[in-house]
């Protein structure tokens, strides 16, 4: 089971209604002051209806701050919602977690991870943490792709080879996402420091045939359904799925860092491809979410990866599950 604790609750409005306030109630003490930055155990499993889930742990970008991180802050801001948050302030810490669900027998990958070490080198652990889990690579059936940055499909290929890691499964994705990264001449119009990852996409990805090319809105496997969710990338999106009376949402990147974007929602991101396009999706995903009290899980929220959003005012609170 997961569980929210009292002392993890960020959301302010909702804190506020509790106490019959009209307005913000705001926190003095930092809200997750005891919120660990490594796990102390790499995988865990919960259930959304009928769906088993089952979070790994593959590692934490240790970020050094970088003024260009957030486009629309600086870092004194976002060291302020970090040590709201309760967080460190010495880097930004981005944990990196995969999500495996178990649907009918066959087992989902969702993103494939950033490959052992060939992202961040701290980022190792997800085959470990997959095994002790009790899933073999190898048993895949499909993997659910979100977006083509690295810490998201770099785990596809073998480090050296660019050999496929998983030549059986059925690859899904956005056509969009995959259209735009393989276009021959992409990777000459993109940024510099991007062109090595366009170049290594559109070098491999096209070999493969075990590509399913989907639009947004199609059901991809059983009750599961592929949303567009576009702005970090073009074709980037979110995967929506129901068991018995509960929903889920996997969101991939919308709301990548919880402790910076819940009660910053405009905040652009260096990484967002259309920073007002994803501001625009953050906002009327997450709405749906609560609206529809859609259970959530995101690649980069504090492991094990899922949490509670509440509205905050124009703005968010965000209340991470945490192990018992």
């Amino acid at each position: 089971m997961l569980n929210v604790t009292r002392r993890t609750v960020l959301g302010s409005g909702l804190a506020a209604a509790a106490f019959g306030l009209a307005g913000k109630l705001e926190f003095v003490a930092p809200a997750l002051a005891d919120t660990p930055i490594e796990p102390s155990v790499g995988f865990y499993k919960y259930k959304v209806g009928d769906i088993e889930v089952t979070a790994i742990y593959d590692g934490i970008w240790r970020k050094p701050h970088d003024p260009t991180f957030i486009k629309n802050a600086s870092v004194d801001d976002t060291k302020a919602a970090l040590a709201k948050a309760g967080l460190t302030t010495d880097f930004m810490p981005i944990p990196l977690t995969v999500v495996v669900l178990k649907v009918n027998g066959k087992l989902i990958m969702m993103d494939a991870g950033s490959g052992v070490g060939q992202w961040q080198t701290n980022a190792t652990h997800l085959p470990a943490n997959m095994a002790a889990a009790g899933i073999d690579y190898k048993a895949i059936d499909t993997i659910m792709i979100s977006h083509f940055h690295p810490d998201h499909v770099w785990g596809l290929m073998e480090k050296g080879t660019n050999a496929p890691v998983f030549p059986n499964a059925e690859l899904i994705v956005n056509a969009t996402e995959y259209n735009w990264w393989t276009d021959p001449s992409r990777v000459d119009k993109l940024a510099e420091g991007r062109k090595p990852a366009g170049k290594r996409i559109v070098e491999n990805f096209p070999k493969w045939k075990n590509w399913k090319l989907v639009k947004g809105g199609d059901e991809v496997a059983p009750g599961i359904h592929i949303m567009d969710a576009p702005g970090h990338t073009p074709g980037h999106s979110v995967y929506l799925m129901g068991s018995g009376n509960e929903q889920f949402m996997v969101s991939a990147d919308i709301m990548y860092v919880p402790a910076l974007l819940a009660p910053h929602p405009e905040w652009q991101g260096a990484y967002d491809q259309d920073g007002a396009m994803a501001i625009t999706t953050r906002r009327k995903l997450i709405d749906q979410v609560i609206a529809d009290n859609i259970k959530i899980c995101g690649s980069h929220f504090p492991f094990p990866g899922t949490g509670t959003f509440v509205k905050d005012g124009n703005a968010y609170g965000f209340t991470p599950a945490t192990q018992i």
